[in-house]
C-alpha cells in the first residue's frame, strides 16, 4: 500500500468510527496532517482523492466537509465509469448479467413495499409508453422511469444507484432495438404489463419471474445483435 492510500485509509477511517461524521468539517491542513501524523503533502493528496470519490467535498474559501455519504451520491461515478465502456461488446453484456441477476430480485423485493402512490406513478409510465409506442426516445424514457419507480419502491438507495448505473450505459441498446426491431414496442409492453399486473396483487415470486423473462429477452436480443451495436 502507498503512502498516499495508507493516508486516505487514516481519513476514512476517522469517517467510519464518527470522529468525522456526514456533514462534519475537517481541521485545517496542517492541523489534519499533524493529527494523522503525515506530511501536509499526502494530507492534501489524500483529501483530493476522496474528493473525487464524493467522501469529501472542497470548498474554496470555506473548508473541506464530510459529504451526505449517500449511496447515490457515492456511486454517482458508476453511471460515468459505465459510459466509458461503449463500444465494448463484452461490457455490455455483462452489464446486461449484472442486471440479470440484480432486477428481479429487486422487483421482487418492490412488490412487498411499493405505496399505492408509487404503483400509480408506474401505471403512469406504463400509460406512457402505450402512447408513445411509435416515438422511440419518449418510449424509451418512460420505460427507464418506469424501472426507476419499481426499483425506488425497494427504499434500498444503493441498489437503485447500482441499476440507475446499470441503466445509463443499457438506454442506447434499447434505443437502437426500438429502431431496429419494429415489433420490440409491443413486446415490450405486454412484458412491462405482465411486472405491473404482479406488483399491483403484491405477489414478490410472479413479479420476479416477470421482471426475469423481461430482462433476459432483452439480454438475449442484445447477444444476437451484440456486433452491431
Amino acid at each position: 500500500m502507498s503512502l498516499t492510500d495508507r493516508a486516505i485509509e487514516q481519513i476514512r477511517e476517522l469517517i467510519r468510527t464518527g470522529a468525522l461524521p456526514p456533514g462534519s468539517k475537517l481541521p485545517p491542513e496542517p492541523e489534519l496532517a499533524a493529527q494523522l501524523g503525515l506530511s501536509r503533502n499526502l494530507a492534501r493528496e489524500a483529501v483530493k482523492a476522496l474528493a473525487v470519490a464524493r467522501v469529501l467535498e472542497v470548498r474554496r474559501g470555506d473548508g473541506t466537509y464530510v459529504t451526505s455519504l449517500q449511496p447515490s451520491l457515492l456511486l454517482e461515478g458508476l453511471g460515468g465509469a459505465v459510459e466509458l465502456l461503449q463500444g465494448d461488446s463484452s461490457a455490455l453484456l455483462d452489464l446486461m448479467e449484472v442486471r440479470r441477476l440484480l432486477e428481479p430480485a429487486a422487483t421482487a423485493l418492490a412488490a412487498l413495499r411499493i405505496s399505492d402512490e408509487q404503483l400509480a406513478e408506474v401505471k403512469g409510465h406504463l400509460d406512457a409508453m402505450r402512447e408513445a409506442r411509435d416515438e422511440v426516445e419518449r418510449f424509451n424514457a418512460h420505460d427507464a422511469a418506469f424501472h426507476r419507480t419499481v426499483i425506488s419502491a425497494t427504499g434500498n438507495e444503493t441498489l437503485l444507484a447500482v441499476l440507475e448505473g446499470i441503466s445509463g450505459r443499457t438506454l442506447r441498446a434499447r434505443v437502437r432495438r426500438g429502431v431496429t426491431d419494429t415489433k420490440a414496442a409491443e413486446r415490450t409492453l405486454a412484458e412491462h404489463e405482465a411486472i405491473f399486473d404482479a406488483l399491483s396483487v403484491r405477489d414478490a415470486p410472479l413479479s420476479r419471474a416477470a421482471a426475469l423473462l423481461h430482462v433476459a429477452n432483452t439480454e438475449r436480443w442484445l447477444k444476437e445483435h451484440v456486433h452491431s451495436t
